[in-house]
């Protein structure tokens, strides 16, 4: 390309396409094949011998337990308390000594009007009775697509989990730890609290998304790593299910409070916003996500391709009436 200043000619269009191949050739020079990689900024290259390993955070329920509980009712957190009660209560999955990460969807930096992120309701009343166990920590983190910490105030979420009393940890108040995700994937940058905690309660919202069709638990793994995710797009099916391979929540909890409908996953249009007033809880992210995709339209035969992916890959089923769902009315 020309350095002359007065040089008009057009220059290329920087589409997704564009960035991603700029991207993968920027890794590929940097010996990615070699097992590391180099990130630019402040974070530093990685070989396959210096990854950590995030431990399998599931845990035994008792068999009397329902395998999945969708609660219904117009306000968020009582239909977080019913999910809870009807599972037995967190009491069973938490104990003193453990680290609670709770992992909500704050991609975006919306309202929760907007329904881009998780209702800030939902995540304080997951930290209220996660400290009612009284564990040592409740940290609630993720890793925003916008800029960190305005979609953290924005959405609500900070001030919500504050005043519940949790920990909260933006990208830019923790570190990142080398974490190998795959052997296709290879070695990431991963926010620490996600390799520290000991349990930990995914929390996304059901959504439209613009290449993946629908987003839920499975997709919002993509949160737990920095802005080189834009790679895993390259193949996002099989992305998302190597992600959800790594990460095996204690607790799977997707909020429909309000589900947006259109122009996912960042949204902007509150006519895009569909009131279902339902939140839902699993043992099984696979059923938990094809539940979810029904309420945007998706038939069985429809479902997105990681959620088939994480079936065939032993992460649960797509069949979710197999597990008996139980209805609670909160309201």
């Amino acid at each position: 390309m020309s350095s002359d200043p007065t040089d008009k000619s057009p220059r290329p269009k920087k589409t997704r396409r564009r960035v991603l191949q700029i991207a993968g050739g920027v890794l590929a020079s940097a010996g990615l094949a070699a097992g590391g990689y180099v990130l630019w900024g402040r974070h530093r290259r990685f070989g396959r011998e210096a990854a950590a390993a995030i431990r399998d955070h599931r845990v035994a329920w008792p068999a009397t337990a329902p395998r999945m509980v969708i609660a219904r009712g117009p306000d968020p957190a009582r239909n977080v308390r019913g999910l809870l009660e009807r599972l037995g209560g967190l009491q069973q999955l938490v104990d003193h000594d453990d680290v609670v990460l709770i992992k909500p969807n704050i991609g975006w930096n919306r309202t929760s009007e907007q329904a881009a992120n998780t209702q800030p309701a939902v995540v304080a009343e997951l930290v209220r009775a996660a400290r009612a166990c009284k564990p040592r920590r409740v940290i609630v983190s993720d890793c925003p697509v916008s800029d960190s910490r305005a979609a953290f105030a924005r959405s609500g979420i900070m001030r919500a989990a504050l005043d519940a009393g949790a920990e909260v940890l933006p990208p830019e108040d923790s570190r990142f730890v080398a974490v190998r995700i795959s052997e296709r994937l290879g070695v990431w940058d991963v926010l620490e609290p996600f390799v520290q905690a000991t349990k930990i309660i995914n929390v996304p919202v059901a959504k439209h998304h613009g290449e993946t069709a629908v987003t839920g638990g499975m997709k919002n793994w993509i949160g737990i790593t920095n802005k080189l995710r834009m790679l895993f797009h390259n193949d996002i099916d099989r992305s998302i299910a190597e992600l959800a391979a790594l990460m095996r929540p204690t607790l799977t909890i997707l909020d429909a409070s309000r589900v947006l409908m259109r122009h996912g996953p960042q949204g902007g249009s509150t006519a895009d916003v569909k009131a279902f007033n339902t939140v839902a809880a699993s043992l099984d992210p696979v059923a938990l996500d094809a539940w979810g995709c029904g309420l945007l339209g998706a038939t069985a035969a429809g479902l997105p391709g990681y959620i088939r992916l994480g079936q065939k890959m032993g992460l649960g089923t797509v069949h979710y009436r197999r597990l008996s769902p139980v209805e609670v009315q909160t309201g």
